[in-house]
């Protein structure tokens, strides 16, 4: 199984007060971690190798976690002195993904996404999973066209990208090691017919704001 990255850096400032002293992937949903269910799942799906990068107040979430032992996988940590964005955050760990594919998934959302059903298809630099656009992005992000995903013209409504992907390393390997956001370079190979992605139409909630936690954390207990 692949290893996968799980982005959790972001100061969580719509969050606030709520994180003003808590890293958002530490804030409860139906009484665990916002966090622990992403690495839970990924366990389930097989995954044995997990990287995490953190920022503000990462060291709550390392010492929560640990080494990842007591969820059946293997935690390794990519701490950032400063916020490198996406982009700068998977680049800064690609040393500790290794060479083949890996599953990225964004830490301030909450999905029930079977990630075991994950691959890449040959010669892609990326899969994404889109969903249907929620209303904080009804434009969406992306088209999606016979299992490839495209760049949308002016005034074309596309899907939402969910924070789920396969990346391989080469989408990031040649940039400079500083911060950038990720989704130009998903742009560009886009444009070159190298991105696929797939509809995802499950439970997915963006938990962005303390509405929308409240939101997961009614789902989950659902």
């Amino acid at each position: 199984m692949m290893r996968a990255m799980v982005l959790a850096a972001g100061k969580g400032e719509r969050m606030r007060p709520l994180t003003l002293h808590t890293p958002k992937p530490l804030l409860p949903v139906a009484d665990k971690p916002l966090l622990q269910w992403h690495i839970e799942a990924l366990a389930t799906a097989g995954v044995a190798e997990l990287v995490i990068n953190h920022a503000w107040l990462g060291e709550q979430i390392e010492r929560y976690f640990g080494d990842g032992s007591r969820f059946g996988l293997r935690i390794r940590w990519s701490a950032e002195g400063e916020p490198l964005e996406t982009g700068g955050g998977i680049r800064k760990a690609l040393p500790l993904l290794g060479d083949a594919p890996f599953i990225l998934i964004n830490g301030d959302v909450w999905t029930r996404y079977d990630f075991a059903q994950l691959a890449l298809p040959e010669g892609m630099l990326a899969h994404l999973v889109l969903i249907d656009n929620p209303v904080h992005n009804p434009n969406g992000d992306f088209l999606l066209t016979d299992g490839l995903v495209g760049n949308p013209a002016a005034g074309q409504v596309g899907l939402t990208y969910s924070g789920i992907a396969v990346l391989h390393p080469d989408l990031l390997a040649e940039h400079p090691e500083v911060a950038f956001a990720l989704a130009p370079l998903l742009r560009a190979a886009a444009e070159q017919g190298r991105v696929s992605g797939e509809h995802f139409r499950g439970a997915w909630i963006d938990v962005g704001t303390p509405e929308r936690l409240a939101d997961a954390d009614r789902v989950a207990r659902g």
